[in-house]
């Protein structure tokens, strides 16, 4: 199990301490002027609160007094969007990859993989409605994670428009385009867009994008998993890159 603070005064302290945690956990059902208050503070800090069962507090935490409350800690530092800007050497192409909706850890970890692998930038992922990054994502990645910058943000929208000020491509990884994704330019600054594994990258980030393409497929099953199709498209990167 990841790092682990319990406790209300002690995960409150945490948040205030600005330390890097991946979500709160808090007993279903439970309410107090206190747990009030540090639901209030994650939402000032844009972290995630799950109610869960108290059987699984007390598994976490081998039944220690934890009073309805567990953080987990992320297993890496965040950075932001702007780190990973000025952090591209001056005569490189900036290449980030962009999370709409995966939640796999294993998928996460995999793409991280190629992304490091690809020469990529940096990762940019949503607050909600994504994988943690923890000790399995780590070891899916094969290390890829504690090396690749990773970004979290509360709006993937906003933070595309910001990209596109930023004279960034967005491209979005769909089997339903028509445009093929050898027919894209990537020798400029790109964003790659992968979508959740079963609903793809959800409408109005899509809209968004300023290229749709696909990945050829020549067998009978319609799409690659998340992960293979990310390796598909930062290699082909790679390819024009190099070329």
């Amino acid at each position: 199990m990841e790092n682990i603070i319990f406790g209300i005064r002690p995960v409150a302290e945490a948040i205030n301490a600005r330390k890097e945690i991946e979500r709160v956990m808090v007993r279903k059902g439970a309410n107090s002027q206190l747990l009030t208050e540090l639901r209030d503070l994650c939402a000032r800090h844009h972290l995630r609160v799950q109610e869960v069962p108290v059987e699984k507090l007390d598994r976490v935490t081998r039944k220690a007094n934890h009073q309805g409350v567990v953080a987990i800690t992320s297993a890496i530092g965040y950075v932001s969007v702007e780190d990973i800007l000025e952090r591209v050497p001056e005569d490189e192409t900036p290449l980030i990859v962009v999370f709409d909706g995966v939640t796999d850890v294993r998928n996460f970890g995999a793409i991280a993989r190629s992304a490091e692998c690809a020469g990529a930038h940096g990762l940019i992922v949503p607050l909600k409605n994504a994988a943690p990054v923890n000790s399995e994502a780590i070891r899916s990645s094969a290390g890829a994670l504690t090396v690749i910058p990773v970004c979290r943000v509360g709006s993937i929208r906003n933070t595309i428009k910001m990209l596109q000020q930023e004279n960034f491509q967005i491209v979005g990884a769909t089997e339903k385009s028509r445009k093929l994704l050898y027919d894209a330019d990537f020798r400029k600054p790109t964003a790659i867009v992968m979508g959740a594994e079963d609903t793809g990258i959800s409408k109005e980030v899509l809209k968004l994008c300023d290229e749709q393409l696909a990945i050829p497929m020549i067998g009978k099953i319609e799409s690659l998993n998340v992960s293979a199709a990310a390796a598909v498209l930062l290699f082909e990167v790679v390819r024009q890159r190099i070329a």
